[in-house]
């Protein structure tokens, strides 16, 4: 039969691959990162995020939402009673102005943090 027809492709691959090239890369046998896991469309984005440690550049909405979430941490951090309110009346005026869509970001409905009930878990930690 004739020749066989090889790509630039093809050969540039093969070529490497004679050199060696291939050899000893990172990740070698072992499965790829999130094979089985369920398809997120923003799997790019999320890795970028990651990858630049670009976290603190979310929308404020989202970095709100985040805040929230680590409320007992931040508590934990704070020295006074007196602090705790007032941190918890600057969150909640901010939780205010994100409910009414006044922050940048995409619209999130977050519950107001209660004071009194701030203070308690503060005093117990």
């Amino acid at each position: 039969m004739g020749e066989r027809y090889e790509s630039w492709v093809d050969k540039q691959i093969r070529e490497a691959h004679e050199r060696g090239d291939f050899d000893d890369l990172p990740g070698m046998g072992k499965p790829l990162p999130g094979a089985g896991e369920h398809y997120d469309e923003d799997w790019w984005l999320k890795g970028l995020i990651v990858r630049e440690n670009l976290a603190g550049l979310a929308p404020a909405t989202l970095a709100l939402r985040k805040e929230v979430e680590r409320l007992d941490a931040k508590l934990a951090t704070l020295k006074t009673e007196e602090g705790v309110r007032r941190y918890v009346a600057d969150l909640n005026e901010r939780i205010i102005r994100a409910n009414r869509s006044l922050l940048d970001g995409p619209p999130v409905v977050l519950q107001l943090v209660d004071a009194d009930s701030a203070v308690d878990r503060w005093k117990t930690q």
